[in-house]
């Protein structure tokens, strides 16, 4: 067996396991004092595709922190749509009368930030970068309303890091449908793709943003950008890519084991699916997470540690689950257990057991 496991990174683990505890943001030198601002414009009860606009944008807040990205970074992460943007309708402040209010809580370099973020064209910014449209410097020129703006380089830099960490967090395959051929998205008349717009949909992996967000990684290669930021954990410090085909037939693998759409007298074929999965689609944990219990199940304790010590690297590496099903948290807590019984060499032979499995340490 030849899989790309990845080895466990002690250091990032361990940062990973800071953010696992809720408070976190509380007790964040950087944020905590934003929050009290932020959470009384309702932010817990507005909607946002998978769960809600305060889980979205402490989720992107914490992929940023996992990353180690500077202060004004990690406060665009907690602000991004705070004004609004033209993908969501949540102004949580006026830009018209506002900004110096939010001057005053973050200090103008981040509220520039978030300004520049919530008003110019994010589709316009995803399709130049992936496009390679950035200037020797590392700039980057939109227009909007026929006038001529230019990103500075560190800006760029910001805008990609944030703009991974915002579509890891919250896509999923409704977003598939709806917002399909992101960032040019077709105009589809609501009525007639009435199944694709009921929400949640069946809750399945994207199937098509991985790629690209390991293309807008790929972007922080750029001669104008390198050193600008610290590089996010994710492919491989940003320098592998993903092809859309191969992240295509890795989710459909992996669903289909979910769905159990396979023979379920025997584990091998789910559990050669889900290799097959693993091979194409290297960068996610959550298919090695279930490869790593199969394992187990099959009594084949070295390769469910491999699998689950990947596992835990790639949660690690994210800061949230690509499977929404369930948040990163349990994802990761669930990974511990499986891993601890591979280390110790036992697994529930009774099903009623697996009600019983407890971290020990």
């Amino acid at each position: 067996m030849h899989l790309p496991f990845q080895a466990l990174d002690p250091y990032l683990f361990t940062r990973a396991q800071a953010l696992l505890d809720e408070e976190w943001l509380h007790k964040d030198a950087d944020l905590a004092p934003v929050l009290p601002t932020v959470l009384a414009r309702n932010v817990g009860q507005d909607w946002h595709k998978a769960g809600t606009f305060r889980h979205h944008l402490v989720g992107v807040a914490r992929s940023l922190t996992q990353w180690q990205q500077p202060r004004d970074v990690r406060l665009l992460g907690l602000l991004h749509s705070v004004y609004g943007n033209a993908f969501v309708d949540l102004v949580k402040f006026d830009a018209a009368s506002e900004r110096g209010r939010l001057q005053a809580l973050v200090g103008e370099s981040a509220e520039h930030l978030v300004y520049l973020f919530c008003t110019q064209s994010r589709a316009q910014f995803v399709q130049r970068v992936l496009a390679g449209q950035i200037e020797p410097d590392g700039s980057v020129v939109l227009d909007k309303n026929g006038q001529r703006h230019v990103l500075t380089p560190y800006e760029v830099a910001a805008f990609i890091v944030v703009s991974m960490a915002d579509t890891i967090e919250q896509w999923f395959s409704w977003q598939d449908d709806i917002f399909s051929c992101f960032p040019s998205v077709p105009q589809r008349p609501q009525a007639v793709h009435w199944a694709a717009s009921l929400w949640p949909g069946p809750m399945r992996p994207s199937a098509r943003m991985l790629s690209q967000i390991a293309a807008l990684g790929q972007a922080l290669q750029h001669p104008g950008l390198q050193g600008l930021l610290p590089v996010p954990p994710v492919f491989a410090h940003c320098t592998q890519p993903l092809a859309a085909a191969d992240e295509a037939a890795a989710t459909a693998l992996y669903w289909s084991v979910i769905q159990q759409e396979h023979p379920l007298a025997d584990l091998d074929v789910a559990t050669a699916m889900l290799e097959q999965a693993v091979r194409l689609n290297p960068w996610v944990g959550e298919p090695q997470m279930v490869l790593a219990q199969l394992y187990l199940s099959a009594g084949r304790s070295a390769d469910a540690l491999q699998a689950a010590d990947s596992a835990l690297q790639a949660f690690s590496a994210w800061g949230n689950a690509w499977d929404k099903r369930v948040q990163w948290d349990a994802w990761v807590a669930w990974t511990r257990i499986l891993r601890q019984s591979a280390s110790e060499g036992g697994w529930p032979e009774r099903l009623d057991k697996l009600n019983n499995v407890a971290l020990r340490s």
